[in-house]
């Protein structure tokens, strides 16, 4: 029977740690004492294995945990429950990768656009794509319909409502789709743009069907979602069986801090769907380091099985100053989104936005930007 194999921290004494790997092993598999266990089937196949133990500073190990398969029942709620679901609520645990078997994968699908995808439906082929959102919330409809206008006649690719608008009064969603969308589709006639606007989606599964229909009247080429929030099994079923257009991934709610973020925003979100993830880039507004960055855009676009890559989407305070910095590190598959500081240009917006989109499509089509 194959195993996932889980990868933890944990914060333990020498003396302790076998047992407190041992105790975790039980708490994510059977929650009760093995002693109490009569069935030779269920400590044989069904009871985590403790697979090693590695120190790797004073008080902290890794410990590797061999998780059966079978356990998950082949969907992502209740592998994410069999990876951190109790010990999420012990404060000495982190989960920081997990080794998934062949006959697992085999059940997900992965992103049905993906960076490629994302670049055909704007034009972006071989370059780095930008990326904006509209705030703030409290604007009207008739109001983000003209923000998103500027932005997309700057040449900005892809315009995103911001993940805190939903379906407010001030702005319902019906009403504010139409005008984002009439509004990109004037400007890219005006321009020979491929601007898209990108939605934000929220609610339940009978609002988030009506919202999507609402996006295919539309034409709307995009659209926006925060799978933590909307429920990762919601999310990949929404994918796989209601969604025609690419879909951008924000890491709302995806703070706990005690899953690394390059195993949940890259990886997860990769295998449920996702074709670009919306990550907090170093430097900025959070506290992620460069190296964790690097790893999370690694993990969302490197080679594994036939998924297409989902592209990384470096956010959260940035400024069109660091473009180069942000080319550099990351090379030309990348969606470089920045919000606020093109909002604080007030009177001078559209040419801030327009520096944005020329100073990325320039510098990411040099030969010496990989």
């Amino acid at each position: 029977m194959s195993r996932l194999h889980a990868i933890y921290h944990l914060q333990a004494s020498a003396a302790d740690i076998d047992a407190r790997a041992r105790a975790l092993a039980l708490e994510q598999s059977i929650e009760m004492p093995l002693e109490a266990v009569a069935s030779e089937h269920v400590r044989r196949d069904i009871v985590a294995t403790v697979e090693s133990i590695n120190e790797i500073a004073p008080g902290r190990f890794a410990v590797v945990l061999g998780i059966a398969t079978a356990t998950t029942g082949g969907e992502i709620g209740q592998t994410m429950n069999m990876l951190f679901g109790n010990c999420s609520l012990q404060d000495d645990v982190e989960l920081v990768d997990v080794g998934l078997p062949d006959d697992f994968l085999v059940g997900f699908a992965g992103p049905r656009f993906g960076l490629e995808g994302i670049r055909e439906c704007v034009g972006g082929a071989g370059r780095a794509l930008t990326m904006t959102a509209l705030k703030p919330q409290g604007l009207s409809a008739a109001d983000l319909g003209r923000l998103c206008g500027v932005f997309a006649g700057a040449g900005i690719d892809i315009v995103k409502d911001d993940h805190g608008i939903a379906n407010q009064a001030y702005a319902p969603f019906a009403a504010r789709v139409a005008a984002c969308q009439q509004a990109v589709r004037r400007a890219n006639a005006q321009t020979g743009g491929r601007s898209v606007y990108a939605p934000s989606l929220s609610g339940g599964p009978r609002q988030v069907r009506e919202q999507l229909r609402i996006v295919r009247e539309e034409g709307v080429g995009m659209v926006l979602a925060c799978p933590m929030l909307m429920g990762l099994a919601h999310f990949q079923e929404m994918v796989g069986h209601d969604l025609e257009v690419p879909v951008l991934a924000h890491p709302a709610l995806a703070g706990a801090a005690r899953i690394h973020p390059p195993l949940l925003l890259g990886r997860l979100f990769r295998l449920l769907g996702a074709d670009a993830t919306i990550f907090p880039n170093y430097g900025g507004r959070f506290s992620y380091s460069r190296e964790a960055c690097e790893a999370l855009a690694h993990a969302a676009r490197a080679p594994w099985r036939d998924f297409r890559a989902t592209a990384p989407v470096p956010a959260g305070g940035m400024n069109v100053g660091r473009v180069p910095e942000m080319l550099e590190v990351y090379g030309r598959d990348v969606i470089l989104l920045i919000g606020g500081a093109l909002l604080s240009a007030g009177s001078a917006l559209a040419a801030r936005s327009r520096e944005f989109a020329d100073s990325v499509r320039t510098l990411s089509q040099r030969s010496e930007v990989t």
